[in-house]
């Protein structure tokens, strides 16, 4: 199911985007001469199935099977994986061309907010993965990302921060506990994260007037094609929020991720280097 402009598509199932109508009490789809019945069964007040002539389509949680996945199984024994991912050495590189220059952004970025899910509990992983709560950027990413925050306030937003530089052996565990058909949404650690190089940024928008995060298409870290940048499902809103953000980060030198709309690279993030700083190192500097 799909909204857009105010009016309901189906998608699927045989069907490609036929708008759903009101008929009384019930929704129909017009096709083939003849009204096709269209039913919600709400569970809580959520709807958990559509049923669409007598056929019932479940609804599903993609990306939460996935976090399930990576949650149980033998991929749960976190202990070893951290201990493995800190005693590897990140990949040789040649010299890099810009120093490391990592600032804090609630120190750069006005009306910021962070939310680094890494150092508690409600990520994908299920467990804390950053001994400390922290956002860090390159001096000239941090400084663009202030510019950024400074135009999305006339529309009544602020930009709350899930993550940005990330350590290297975090990225490995990462990738040692995902699921090889999800790996498009984690970073080779061979190759190091962008996030490794303090130039990229993830990232949302809370309202400035009530300070809670705005609906997105999909969850932050959900792995699914609805985290997609270019995914056409959601409503109206949600895809208008996904849009402005886009569109200010890019007009201040980020570039989009194609399959998280949260996660933005900073031009010239291959001229930094991979780093392995942990977050306590970071915070102590006091930048």
């Amino acid at each position: 199911m799909r909204e857009r402009d105010g009016t309901l598509y189906l998608n699927g199932g045989g069907f490609q985007l036929e708008p759903v109508r009101r008929s009384g009490k019930s929704f129909v789809i017009s096709r083939d001469s003849r009204d096709r019945s269209l039913t919600f069964v709400r569970r809580h007040g959520a709807v958990t199935a559509v049923i669409v002539d007598g056929t019932s389509f479940q609804r599903r949680d993609y990306g939460g099977e996935v976090e399930a996945q990576i949650r149980t199984g033998g991929r749960s024994d976190i202990t070893a994986i951290r201990a493995r991912a800190r005693a590897i050495t990140p990949p040789a590189e040649a010299p890099p061309e810009r120093a490391e220059e990592l600032r804090n952004l609630e120190k750069i970025v006005p009306n910021v907010r962070l939310d680094i899910q890494y150092a508690k509990t409600n990520n994908f992983v299920g467990v804390p993965l950053y001994e400390k709560s922290g956002a860090f950027l390159q001096r000239p990413a941090a400084e663009a990302l202030a510019r950024v925050a400074s135009a999305l306030r006339p529309f009544g937003y602020g930009l709350l921060i899930h993550d940005g530089y990330r350590p290297w052996y975090v990225t490995r565990i990462f990738w040692d506990v995902t699921p090889d058909s999800s790996h498009v949404f984690v970073a080779d650690p061979a190759k190091g994260s962008r996030h490794n190089r303090g130039a990229a940024v993830d990232l949302t928008l809370y309202r400035l007037a009530d300070g809670k995060p705005v609906e997105m298409p999909s969850r932050y870290d959900e792995m699914s094609v609805r985290a997609y940048a270019d995914y056409p499902g959601g409503t109206t809103r949600q895809r208008w929020h996904r849009d402005l953000v886009r569109r200010e980060m890019e007009r201040q030198g980020f570039t989009v991720y194609p399959e998280e709309w949260w996660h933005f690279d900073y031009r010239d993030w291959q001229k930094y280097a991979i780093q392995n700083l942990s977050l306590p190192e970071l915070l102590t500097r006091r930048r």
